[in-house]
């Protein structure tokens, strides 16, 4: 494998949170009077910390989401992923080649700490990540599209950002890796093709990815 380090993104490329989420949050939104499809959560919201929900809700309407609101909604997901959540396909495969062949890895997601390692927890993948492989927005000034969360990331565990690849599947996701300077591979389950521009590479199932990163 040519690189260093791979960074995986969480929501939606190692565990399959991403449908269940949205569906949480635009449900929420459109009971707080802020009409919101499944559709749009995906658009305006995927790859996203949770301040981007604040921020654009705001912008649109003048209005403050409650204070009550991010606690609210991580609890709605939680129990949603005690429900439901799965591990993406060919992500614990990945994983162990990953190992057999010495290569280092470690997760940068939008989400926070403790939805990163409850999700770990109810798929398994818990037992393939030390505490110090996983970095989350709230280590940094700036989530994605800001590459800072990347840049920390790899300064973390000692490796050059040209030395990375980045594992996404959102566009905030691919323009924050492209600003750290590393190279993005995209995964195109559930965001079309034609919004992953500026991806490296593009690839419809974990499975291809080795053959990517060769």
């Amino acid at each position: 494998m040519r690189y260093d380090l791979v960074i995986f993104d969480n929501d939606g490329v190692l565990v399959d949170s991403e449908p269940i989420a949205n569906r949480i949050l635009a449900a929420y939104l459109t009971e707080l009077g802020h009409a919101t499809s499944y559709e749009d959560s995906l658009r305006d919201y995927m790859g996203a910390a949770v301040h981007r929900i604040h921020d654009l809700v705001l912008e649109r309407t003048g209005q403050q989401l409650p204070t009550e609101f991010d606690d609210t909604l991580h609890a709605r997901t939680f129990e949603a992923f005690d429900r439901e959540l799965q591990p993406i396909k060919g992500a614990v495969e990945l994983l162990e080649q990953l190992v057999a062949e010495g290569v280092s890895y470690c997760v940068a997601s939008s989400g926070s700490h403790e939805r990163i390692r409850v999700g770990h927890r109810r798929t398994g993948l818990d037992e393939w990540f030390e505490d110090e492989w996983i970095f989350s927005s709230d280590d940094v000034g700036k989530g994605k599209p800001a590459p800072d969360l990347f840049l920390h990331a790899a300064r973390s565990m000692g490796v050059a950002p040209e030395r990375c690849v980045v594992i996404e599947d959102s566009p905030r996701g691919i323009q924050a890796a492209t600003a750290a300077g590393m190279d993005v591979y995209a995964l195109t389950s559930l965001t079309p093709r034609d919004r992953l521009t500026g991806a490296t590479g593009r690839f419809d199932s974990l499975s291809e990815l080795p053959g990517l990163l060769a």
